[in-house]
C-alpha cells in the first residue's frame, strides 16, 4: 500500500507569523494536533499541541497576545512523499519518534498528512504495533 492510499488530504500550512493563539483555534477547530508552518512557498516547520504547551505556555516570558508560531515551532521538517510504501513511512515516523509526517508529491508540494489515526486503519497489526511502541517511547 502507498501512503497516498493512507493519508488525509487537504492538509494547509501557516504562515510563521501566526499566533499561537490562532493555532490553538485552528487545532480546536480542526480536531487536529499539529499544523504545518510554511514561508516563501516552502514548509519550514511543524507546530504540536505539546509545542504550544512546553515552549509557550510553561516558559515564564510566556505571552500568548504576542507569541507566533515561529517562537515555539519545531524547526526544519521531515516529510514522505505519496509515492512511498506506507511500510516505509511508518519506519521513518519510528525512527523519528513522531506521530504525523506532511507529505509531498513529485513536485514537493504538500497534499497531505499521514498520522498514527491513518496508519491504524491500513498498517497490518504487527507493523501499526511497532511504530506506536517507539512512537509513544519516552525521548
Amino acid at each position: 500500500m502507498k501512503v497516498k492510499d493512507a493519508m488525509h488530504k487537504g492538509v494547509d500550512w501557516v504562515s510563521p507569523d501566526t499566533p499561537v493563539t490562532e493555532l490553538a483555534k485552528l487545532m480546536c477547530e480542526h480536531d487536529i494536533g499539529a499544523i504545518p508552518i510554511g514561508e516563501n512557498d516552502r514548509l519550514i516547520g511543524m507546530v504540536t499541541d505539546r509545542d504550544i504547551v512546553c515552549k509557550g505556555l510553561a516558559q515564564k516570558s510566556f505571552d500568548a497576545s504576542r507569541t507566533t508560531a515561529r517562537e515555539v515551532m519545531t524547526p526544519g521538517i521531515h516529510c514522505c512523499r505519496d509515492d512511498d510504501d506506507l511500510a516505509k513511512a511508518v519506519r521513518h515516523m519510528e525512527a523519528l519518534q513522531v506521530r504525523r509526517l506532511p507529505v509531498i508529491n513529485k513536485s514537493r508540494r504538500m497534499i497531505g498528512m499521514l498520522s498514527l489515526g491513518d496508519i491504524s486503519h491500513w498498517a497490518t497489526d504487527d507493523l501499526l504495533s511497532e511504530c506506536l511502541k517507539s512512537v509513544a517511547a519516552h525521548h
